[in-house]
């Protein structure tokens, strides 16, 4: 099977059906072509196995990920998931605070992280009860890891927390601790876009040498604007530092997911409004003779810039 993105996008039918994910501020519409009565082509069964919906056929997955590069499809998932949830659930309010808290030392154990988060979060609930979280950890070329997290005081309406007491709960290393931006109208595209992107200086040999980059590699480069400076990033290099199995984010209780729906497309256009769509494209699914089989179309609307106009 051979997969096609970023192909021309036609305009979806009106009487389609589609899946409309309302995540707040950012709405997005996904339609498959080639929709069967029980909505999506195949489900996972178990850890082996999927069944396609139509004829009720049992398959065997051709093969399992040694490492998260490998598995780009489960990445793909895992990252746009938490930029699903942090989209639903931050939105840059004077009652939330984006934290990066890291290690002195050089602490390549994945395991010790989560135990020394779940102290901090402990002793930062004793300080402030009411709050919600999200954590991403994010690797390093060098082995180590840090944390990103984002909070939500529920009680508050407006919050300030100075980097030493932060520091002081944290007890292990430095923190970082910032407001989130009212300007970042994509938080969950803003935050969670440089979990896999390595940023590039002037020197990639110190990047090989550290492992980010293998000599010879080849990569793709991306050129993105943060705070006002156009940056270089190698798009995806930092996803083969991730464990196999590791859980890459973590949230409280209070964290809610999106809201999905399966509605005609035209319904959702009533929701949306007649603007055209911020971003958009189509994904083509060939079989292995080179037969289209299916395709499937992203449509993107974020609200926030629509109301600013």
């Amino acid at each position: 099977m051979q997969v096609l993105k970023n192909q021309s996008v036609e305009p979806i039918q009106g009487r389609k059906k589609v899946k409309y994910t309302d995540m707040g501020n950012i709405k997005e519409i996904m339609c498959i072509e080639k929709l069967n009565v029980n909505g999506f082509p195949i489900k996972k069964i178990s850890k082996n196995e999927y069944v396609i919906l139509e004829t009720g056929e049992i398959k065997e997955y051709s093969f399992h990920a040694e490492n998260r590069v490998q598995n780009k499809e489960a990445l793909r998932r895992t990252f746009k998931k938490i930029r699903e949830l942090i989209n639903t659930n931050f939105i840059g309010a004077k009652n939330e605070l984006a934290f990066t808290i890291t290690y002195k030392e050089n602490m390549i154990d994945p395991k010790q992280l989560y135990k020394d988060f779940e102290k901090f979060i402990k002793r930062l609930r004793y300080k402030y009860p009411d709050i919600d979280y999200m954590s991403v950890v994010e690797p390093q070329g060098r082995g180590a890891w840090h944390c990103h997290v984002l909070l939500r005081f529920n009680n508050l309406e407006k919050v300030y927390i100075p980097n030493k007491e932060v520091a002081e709960l944290w007890g292990h290393g430095f923190v970082n601790v910032k407001a989130i931006s009212k300007d970042v109208d994509n938080l969950g595209a803003y935050l969670s876009a440089y979990l896999g992107y390595v940023e590039i200086d002037n020197n990639l040999n110190e990047l090989v040498s550290l492992g980010v980059v293998k000599p010879g590699q080849t990569f793709k480069i991306k050129e993105v604007e943060v705070n006002g400076k156009q940056k270089k990033f190698i798009k995806g290099g930092r996803l083969h530092l991730y464990p196999v199995g590791m859980n890459i984010y973590r949230c409280s209780r209070g964290i809610k997911p999106p809201k999905v729906t399966y509605m005609p497309y035209d319904e959702v256009k009533k929701i949306v409004g007649a603007v055209t769509p911020d971003y958009s494209t189509k994904i083509k699914i060939f079989d292995d003779n080179g037969k289209e089989i299916n395709s499937i179309t992203y449509e993107n609307y974020n609200m926030k810039r629509v109301n600013n106009k």
